[in-house]
């Protein structure tokens, strides 16, 4: 599977897209399943929690270990991917369609600051 160029990476393998209505979508990259194997849980933020972007957020289990996911940027959850929680295999399937949480900046300057930080495709893919 490639890595799309429309997302942004941190090294911590998580991927985030900036939706036009302003909040960002966040997610683990395809490189982080593969690592984990078959996920069979997923632990999403509460719909309300504001989240720093760094900060230990959400949690993944697979058959082999469990991992934490950080936020790759700052703001208030608004939405969590229930679909996710329901089938965690759908992960495996697809992590760039199976979207974990989506946050809403608190601060639309920092969050871009932040956003700018993050790897590109070509970046994130050189560093494994």
């Amino acid at each position: 599977m490639s890595t799309p160029t429309n997302l942004k990476y941190a090294a911590s393998h998580e991927w985030a897209r900036l939706e036009a209505d302003g909040t960002v979508t966040i997610g683990i990259t395809n490189h982080a399943q593969e690592a984990l194997g078959d996920i069979v849980f997923l632990e999403l933020p509460a719909v309300g929690r504001v989240v720093k972007a760094g900060e230990e957020c959400a949690v993944v289990e697979s058959v082999k270990a469990a991992s934490d996911i950080y936020s790759p940027v700052s703001g208030e959850v608004v939405d969590a991917n229930q679909a996710a929680v329901d089938a965690p295999d759908s992960v495996n399937a697809d992590a760039y369609a199976a979207w974990l949480y989506r946050v809403k900046p608190v601060d639309s300057a920092k969050c871009a600051t932040e956003l700018a930080a993050l790897l590109d495709a070509a970046a994130y893919a050189a560093t494994f």
